[in-house]
This record gives C-alpha cells, structure tokens and sequence, in this order.
C-alpha cells in the first residue's frame, strides 16, 4: 500500500493542478501550475525508480517534491489570496508540504517512520484539496452571482 502511495500521490497532484488551471482560467500567470504538474509528473517516474533501490531513496524523492510544490503552493497562495480570497487552505498545506518533505527526508533512515506519516500526509493533503475545492467553489459562486 505505501508503495502504491507513493507513486499515486504525486500523479494525483497532476490531475490536481490541471484541475486548477481549468478552475483559475482568468489567473494572470499559470506558470507555477503548469511548473508543479511537470515536477509532479517527473517526481512519479522518479519515486517508481527510487523504489527499485528501496524506500529511504523513495522517501528522499517523495521528500524533495513535498518541499518543492509546498513552496509553490505557498507562492501561489500568497498570490492568490486578494484576487480570488479563500486560499488559506492552500497556503496551510503549502507548509505543511514543506515541512512533511523535510520530515520525510530525515526519516528515510527510518522508513517504518516514514511510511507510517506517509498515511497522515496523505489524509492532511486530501483534506486541504477539499477545503480549497469547497472555498473556491463558493468564491466562484458569489462571482457569478454578482
């Protein structure tokens, strides 16, 4: 199971992202999006890689894309937040991205560790895509109705 996360998570995070792309069409720049989906899509082939060593390398792969589309997340978040409002969700799971990432970088020597917060990361991460889903789609309502 943690195996199949491990390549699932990163791939979620492209559809994710595109689903983004399509929800912000009027956002000036798409740059970071269309940056994390090629990070995202290039970390699941390289965790799959990684996984043929054994999973501390898959947990240091996994930690390094956490940190890097944590900090995109943050970046856009912060970007966001006056032209569409409700996204404090995004830049709460921006950092705990980066700081889950750092921790799954220490603990890669410890992989039960790391592969037993792997399960939290995942749920944190599903929850924060559902509060942001939630906001956004009520920000967009109000847009639409006004």
């Amino acid at each position: 199971m943690a195996y199949t996360l491990l390549i699932i998570y990163p791939a979620w995070d492209v559809a994710g992202t595109f689903l983004d792309i399509q929800a912000n069409r009027n956002s000036a720049s798409k740059t970071p999006q269309y940056v994390n989906a090629v990070i995202s899509a290039i970390t699941t082939i390289a965790v799959g890689l990684a996984l043929q060593k054994g999973i501390p390398a898959a947990l240091i792969v996994f930690g390094i894309w956490a940190i890097g589309t944590g900090l995109i997340q943050l970046v856009l978040g912060l970007r966001r937040r006056k032209l569409l409002g409700g996204q404090w969700p995004m830049i709460i799971s921006g950092g705990q991205s980066v700081l889950g990432g750092t921790s799954f970088i220490v603990m890669a020597h410890a992989p039960t560790m790391g592969i037993h917060s792997l399960a939290g990361y995942a749920a944190f991460g599903a929850f924060y895509y559902l509060l942001a889903a939630f906001r956004l789609s009520g920000t967009a309502n109000r847009k639409t109705t006004a």
